[in-house]
């Protein structure tokens, strides 16, 4: 695994923010053969910069996917900040959807990832839990959401969602099947 060090200078960290941005747009549009050049010029860096910051396709996979992990997970707290508890977790779930869709375009990437002994995948569940469970606490404390939710139920709950509409022409549908599932966590709460 690469981590990334402690402290970079801020162009340091424009590229290596760039080069991951690049990286899941590659690997979710052409999968895990694209060129790591092809991916430097699209972030618009040398090929000795993205090296530097990541030197295996392994390494650029792994970071690439806990950057996006760790994107949609930070957004819970910003989004907890914004707005009321129920449409926070409605707005998050939809960035979830959006994460697993990255997620499936990269999968043959993360599969190659995996095979060469990276673990991409550690603390995903872990993260996602502590994410769902705080925008869930929050709507229960506000008396918006039931208190009696597992978070790790609504995770599966999204993955099925977005199993069953993961083609472009099922997004409005994956949006109503979202509302469902929010109108099911009110059930039964007298707000």
């Amino acid at each position: 695994m690469t981590t990334q060090p402690s402290v970079l200078r801020a162009d340091a960290r424009r590229n290596r923010e760039r080069i991951l941005e690049a990286a899941v747009r590659a690997f979710t549009e052409k999968g895990a053969d694209v060129p790591i050049d092809a991916i430097a010029k699209a972030a618009g860096v040398g090929s000795a910069t993205l090296y530097r910051h990541f030197p295996t396709r392994e390494a650029l996979v792994e970071a690439a996917y806990r950057n996006e992990l760790a994107r949609v997970c930070d957004s819970a707290a910003e989004l907890l900040a914004d707005l009321p508890p129920d449409r926070a977790l409605r707005l998050w779930m939809d960035r979830f959807i959006d994460y697993l869709a990255a997620k499936q375009g990269m999968a043959d990437a993360l599969r190659a990832a995996v095979a060469s002994g990276a673990d991409p995948f550690a603390e995903t569940l872990d993260r996602l839990g502590a994410a769902i469970g705080s925008l869930l606490r929050a709507g229960a404390d506000a008396r918006l959401l039931r208190s009696d939710i597992d978070p790790f139920d609504v995770g599966l709950s999204l993955a099925g969602v977005a199993l069953i509409t993961s083609s472009p022409a099922q997004r409005d549908r994956s949006g109503r099947l979202l509302d469902l599932l929010l109108d099911g966590l009110r059930h039964g709460v007298d707000g």
